[in-house]
Formats: C-alpha cells, sequence, structure tokens
C-alpha cells in the first residue's frame, strides 16, 4: 500500500511492518498506539522505526491512518478511573466510627 508520512511517500505492507518491528522492544504508551502482534507500541516509536525517519518529522496521525489502512489495531490506552482521596475531615470521622444511638 503506498502512503505519504511526512511528504515522503512509502511503500507499506502489512507482513513488511511486522518483520520490521520484529525484536522491537515497545516503549512506554502515553498516547496513541499500534498493536503489532502481541504487543502495543507508540505511534510514533512505529513510525520511526518503518520510516527511518526522525519522529518530530511526521504526525501520529499520518502513522494512525496508514497502520489503520493496512489492518493494525490503534487507539488510545483506556484511562484509569481517578481515585478518590479522602479529605483529613472524612478519614478522622472514618477512624473515630459512627456515634452510637442510645
Amino acid at each position: 500500500m503506498r502512503c505519504v508520512i511526512a511528504r515522503f511517500p512509502f511503500d507499506l505492507t502489512k507482513s513488511g511492518v511486522l518483520e520490521s518491528m520484529k525484536g522491537v522492544k515497545p516503549l512506554p504508551v502515553t498516547g496513541e498506539s499500534v498493536v503489532i502482534g502481541r504487543r502495543r507500541y507508540p505511534v510514533k516509536q512505529v513510525g520511526q522505526v518503518v520510516t527511518r525517519q526522525d519522529p518530530r518529522d511526521f504526525s501520529a496521525g499520518e502513522v494512525v491512518r496508514a497502520m489503520t489502512r493496512l489492518g493494525f489495531t490503534c487507539g488510545t490506552p483506556p484511562q484509569a478511573e481517578p481515585v478518590r482521596v479522602e479529605s483529613p475531615f472524612e478519614q478522622a470521622s472514618a477512624l473515630l466510627g459512627t456515634p452510637v444511638a442510645v
């Protein structure tokens, strides 16, 4: 499949991307990601390995579009649910317990 990333044309195939990413350790995912094999890679890392360009030269969207067209699963990692932090007043109340009815 022919695609343009950072104004340069590339002929990418699914098997070619799989071969390029073989043995590459995934960096921590903080945004957009691509699932290649059983691993989740940041899209910028995949773009850098596949195109051999500096990740600052292309956008994540360009790589996501190309990888989606090749049949890879792209997306963002699920956001962690915010943890509820008790106020000092709530912590003291929990430690003291509820009042006993007389």
